[in-house]
């Protein structure tokens, strides 16, 4: 039988009561959150490099937000000579007034008046769908130091947000590999090592290498060098070369309890030696010690000395510590430079364009300083450097001259270099190994494809 309605009673509907309590009591509890979170909320960490890249980002993407637009193009820009930066901004694309309102929020934060030619920016430009009516400055990203950059961009109001961004700088050390295209100087460059890193490292590999008949393009080589690095990988400045390895030859940077900073094998024996090999740097030897038939006399002649073809001005090196004896001309050697060593060894340098800096009898110099550079002075059909080893006053093949070695460690510093040593060698082969997994990887897929390809 089917219950009557009864006005005079209240409906019980606990279902829809029970909801409705459960929900107040669960915004009670999420104010509660959110009012606890507030209060007790840290300070903000350092921005990391995904939160600078996203920040930077923000220039390019709050365009989604524009009505009458369509997504910006990314327009890399760089001052010219004469130009203000408002003429730099307005040759992305945009309006005179834009570029104006850009450049007055930038100027919250930099100098926008005494700025200097080749100074870049990426500028974030939409253009207006339809392509009626002038693009827009959405957004602009530009870098003000080696780890400081400033943002713009556009809120919904169409005014300019600034943003000043700085990332953290880090320490490390880096494992570079390369090939031989070209000189070892150039090779080098191209990883990153800079200038006078470059130069350390020919000077070592210059006392066991012939870079003429030793080197050969394609040829691998290591480094691993300190450096300064920014959050989002930018590399901002390069310190020591701790280690290089090239045809087999290995040299490890170690400082010494005297405080002395020197290169050694892998056995703890100066990779110094007494004379450099090559005093010149990219060159070929074109002409060997012996009997040969002179160039310009037209008859055999003894050639006291080896020579190496280099373009005119290249930088000549000394080949080893030392006191200048003679820097005069000398007859068919043209420009000549002598040096005088120990133990009874001197070098000498002929056919120079001109001296280095200062260079004079008397003056006292270290091995790998510049000293003079490649000419073509006295009698010579070209433009390269006649160099000669003399011993005892006598000369003698520079090619096979036999001459002192370097110091060898032991004791303290040779444990104290072991061990400096081994962690080098542990970070060259783990870089090592993952060059060779990634390689083996790539040629996983590649074979994949292949096979894919040919059940298709």
């Amino acid at each position: 039988m089917m219950q009557e309605f009864d006005p005079r009673r209240p409906t019980l509907r606990l279902v829809p009561r029970l909801l409705l309590g459960a929900a107040s009591l669960a915004a009670i509890a999420v104010g509660f959150k959110l009012t606890t979170t507030e209060t007790i909320a840290p300070a903000k960490p350092p921005l990391g490099a995904a939160e600078i890249a996203a920040l930077q980002h923000a220039a390019f993407t709050q365009s989604e937000a524009q009505p009458g637009f369509a997504r910006p193009e990314s327009v890399p820009v760089k001052v010219l000579p004469g130009e203000t930066l408002e003429s730099a901004v307005q040759r992305a694309g945009v309006p005179r007034d834009e570029a104006r309102q850009a450049v007055a929020t930038l100027g919250e934060a930099m100098d926008t008046v005494h700025i200097k030619a080749g100074l870049a920016f990426d500028a974030a430009v939409a253009r207006p769908r339809g392509e009626r009516g002038p693009a827009r400055l959405i957004g602009l990203s530009m870098r003000t130091g080696p780890a400081n950059s400033i943002t713009l961009s556009r809120t919904f109001d169409g005014a300019m947000r600034l943003r000043e961004m700085e990332e953290k700088i880090r320490d490390e050390q880096t494992v570079a590999r390369g090939e031989i295209t070209g000189s070892l100087y150039e090779s080098a460059a191209r990883l990153g090592a800079n200038s006078s890193m470059v130069v350390n490292m020919v000077k070592l590999f210059a006392h066991k290498v012939d870079f003429d008949r030793d080197l050969k393009p394609g040829d691998d080589f290591t480094m691993v060098f300190d450096r300064k690095i920014t959050e989002s990988g930018k590399t901002i400045e390069t310190g020591d070369l701790e280690y290089a390895a090239i045809k087999g030859i290995q040299f490890y940077r170690f400082e010494r309890t005297n405080g002395e900073v020197q290169y050694f094998d892998e056995s703890g024996k100066n990779i110094k030696g007494f004379l450099l090999r090559t005093p010149v740097d990219g060159a070929r030897m074109t002409s060997r010690f012996g009997m040969r038939r002179h160039p310009i006399l037209g008859f055999n002649r003894m050639h006291q000395g080896i020579d190496f073809g280099a373009g005119s001005g290249t930088p000549v090196v000394a080949a080893g510590d030392g006191v200048v004896v003679e820097a005069r001309r000398w007859g068919g050697y043209g420009n000549w430079l002598r040096i005088r060593h120990s133990g009874g060894f001197e070098t000498g340098y002929a056919h120079l364009s001109r001296y280095g800096k200062g260079i004079k009898p008397g003056m006292r110099i270290t091995q790998g300083q510049v000293i003079a550079y490649v000419g073509s002075t006295g009698a010579s059909t070209g433009p390269h450097l006649h160099y000669e080893i003399w011993q005892h006053g006598k000369r003698v093949n520079p090619v096979g001259a036999k001459v002192p070695q370097g110091t060898v460690l032991a004791g303290a510093e040779l444990a104290a270099f072991r061990a400096q040593k081994a962690r080098i060698d542990r970070m060259v082969q783990g870089e090592a190994d993952d060059a060779g997994e990634t390689r083996k990887l790539a040629a996983t897929e590649a074979n994949a494809v292949k096979v894919a390809g040919l059940r298709r």
